[in-house]
């Protein structure tokens, strides 16, 4: 029996195991390796360590008390590029639940919310399956390109969601 919730702000043990869904699922999938995850467990730590509640959005899915999924909003920039979804994962022995359309939900309605008039990310090209709940959140792909900040070389892309209300 499975009891998923979403629990909104940092748990303890959350960037451990937000870096080791990253570490191991990009690892086993996508060949990343050390560079990937000691630059998700850095960066997520960064932003968790600056967290300001009127603009920062941090989720976990919590499965029977185990971390089985993440996404955040990180709003430093809010007022200028957008806010930027991050470090959006589901653990794949809890994927095809409604675990990321339920994450997703949470940080957009936030960013609604907290007034952002934009949401960006970046990600990479065969990414199906989060590309297929990006789009259906409205988000559209606005720019690809070569990139190997990730640690090797993929074809990167960048994801935008409009935010402002319509004049219609």
């Amino acid at each position: 029996m499975h009891n998923m919730k979403i629990l909104s702000g940092y748990i303890p043990g959350a960037i451990g195991r937000v870096a080791e869904l990253h570490g191991t699922y990009y690892s086993r999938y996508w060949d990343f390796g050390l560079f990937f995850e000691a630059k998700v467990a850095t960066e997520l730590s960064e932003f968790l360590s600056r967290f300001d509640t009127t603009r920062d959005g941090f989720w976990v899915a919590e499965d029977d008390g185990k971390i089985a999924g993440s996404v955040s909003i990180d709003g430093i920039e809010g007022k200028t590029k957008g806010a930027r979804l991050r470090w959006f994962i589901v653990d794949p022995e809890v994927q095809k639940r409604g675990t990321g359309r339920m994450l997703m939900r949470e940080a957009v309605l936030f960013c609604k919310n907290a007034n952002h008039s934009k949401i960006y990310l970046t990600t990479f090209a065969g990414l199906d399956p989060a590309r297929h709940l990006y789009e259906a959140f409205g988000f559209v792909l606005c720019e690809e390109w070569e990139d190997a900040h990730w640690g090797k070389p993929v074809m990167a892309q960048y994801f935008e969601l409009d935010l402002t209300p319509s004049l219609l």
